[in-house]
């Protein structure tokens, strides 16, 4: 499988001084087993969170530490660093196997991965400074975004169902359906007195959040 870094780059606006470790970052461990971008993304990991908390700290000096939490969860967590990942289309770069050279669907834990394994690889490469510039010019919008905190359905439900029924809503796993690359999940969530409500999503956690949030529409429209 060949890559051609050098656009990668351009569309990133940088140029590595070490390729090896860039290449490196692009490379998934089925592809090469020793040097491979488990190790740079795990530090890659830490430096994004470093730099998205301090930023979280600088705009809002005077927020509670749960709310700066939830912002930080949200800005850094796998589905975000997916859909940045696929925003700048990372996974035409990534080396993977692929024995037989023909079009592969790369799973999207690669693709999120590979973007922290790129961020530890520019800190290595170029150092703290450029690398906070890089990560905050990729966030911005993201960061923008989170102005304005929004408490999760599934957070919103059981407080309703806390102060309302002393007890926690029940949650019940349908199905779980599709390939390993792409699962369904099927979940069903119901309170004391409503009938289950049941809604899919790419993981039980986004089927959950959304069984909740159907489940917040009918109860808060009596």
């Amino acid at each position: 499988m060949k890559i051609n870094p050098t656009t990668l780059e351009k569309k990133l606006k940088l140029k590595f001084s070490d390729q090896k470790i860039f290449i490196k970052s692009l490379t998934h461990k089925s592809f090469d087993s020793i040097n491979n971008n488990e190790k740079i993304e795990f530090l890659g990991d830490r430096v994004l969170g470093l730099i998205i908390a301090k930023k979280l700290l600088e705009l809002y000096p005077e927020e509670r530490e749960g709310v700066l939490d939830k912002k930080f969860a949200s800005l850094v967590n796998k589905k975000k660093c997916l859909e940045i990942a696929k925003k700048i289309e990372l996974e035409k770069y990534i080396l993977v196997l692929n024995p037989k050279n023909k079009k592969i669907e790369i799973e999207d834990k690669i693709v999120a991965d590979c973007l922290e394994a790129i961020i530890g690889a520019i800190y290595l490469d170029k150092g703290l400074n450029f690398t906070e510039k890089f990560i905050l010019n990729l966030w911005s919008e993201h960061i923008t975004a989170s102005i304005v905190t929004q408490i999760d359905a599934k957070t919103k439900l059981q407080e309703y169902s806390l102060k309302i029924f002393k007890v926690l809503p029940i949650y019940k796993l349908i199905s779980n359906t599709g390939p390993r690359h792409k699962p369904l999940f099927k979940v069903a969530v119901k309170l004391k007195n409503t009938k289950f409500f049941t809604a899919e999503g790419a993981s039980k956690k986004d089927a959950e959040q959304n069984a909740a949030s159907l489940c917040l529409v009918d109860v808060l429209k009596k």
